[in-house]
């Protein structure tokens, strides 16, 4: 791959527009007529969320944005509606709304192994689809060893917390460029693009990006 799109995606694993923001950026990737690299940071929406939250997601929703349970539903018709509209199935019956701390952790332990753009979809789709708990280092582990990674390695990773200060140098640069929400695309170091907006928005951001660099001026030697 040579001299390819830098792109730095900000995003919570529990957090919908997320992944259908990941779709969409994917799309416009495969229209895309060059290479691209992708490296997720971390982002925690509700960094307070226990690791069991008693609750349906609806619940969940209608306490931390003090709306009614209807209107929360609402919401999550919405956005399973548009999940829909690119080809993921939401199953809010299923979800463990919990904290994701340590998943962001072991993103940061499957990237050191090459293994972060595979761990990323498990943990959406395990979350959003099939109702897997992200929130527990246990199935975790578990999750890490299905893309290929060490199952041990990673229970120890989560158990020490080896990759917290990689999480929380993640969380202050989403504060030093102004995010207050994900996802939040970071692309070439040059433009931000903030939600999941349509493929052709990041397509139109790629191709610039590309044609900064291919005007840009050689140095000399």
């Amino acid at each position: 791959m040579s001299n390819p799109i830098d792109v730095q995606i900000w995003s919570d694993v529990q957090c919908p527009w997320c992944y259908i923001g990941k779709r969409k950026f994917e799309a416009a990737v495969e229209h895309f007529e060059g290479d691209v690299t992708v490296t997720y940071r971390s982002f925690e929406l509700a960094p307070d969320t226990p690791v069991d939250f008693e609750g349906s997601p609806v619940d969940y929703l209608s306490q931390r944005k003090g709306i009614s349970p209807e209107q929360a539903q609402q919401m999550v018709d919405r956005v399973s509606g548009v999940a829909e509209s690119v080809g993921l199935e939401y199953h809010y019956d299923r979800i463990h709304q919990t904290n994701t701390v340590l998943a962001h952790e072991l993103l940061h332990f499957a990237k050191a192994h090459g293994k972060q753009l595979e761990l990323k979809e498990r943990l959406l789709r395990a979350y959003f689809t099939e109702g897997g708990h992200i929130g527990r280092a246990a199935d975790l582990a578990e999750f890490a060893a299905e893309v290929g990674l060490d199952r041990d390695a990673a229970a120890t990773a989560l158990a020490e917390h080896t990759y917290l200060p990689d999480v929380k140098a993640d969380m202050a640069q989403a504060v030093a460029y102004g995010i207050q929400g994900v996802p939040f695309f970071v692309i070439d170091a040059k433009y931000g693009i903030s939600g999941a907006q349509d493929s052709a928005t990041f397509l139109a951001a790629l191709q610039q990006a590309a044609a900064e660099r291919e005007s840009a001026p050689i140095e000399a030697s």
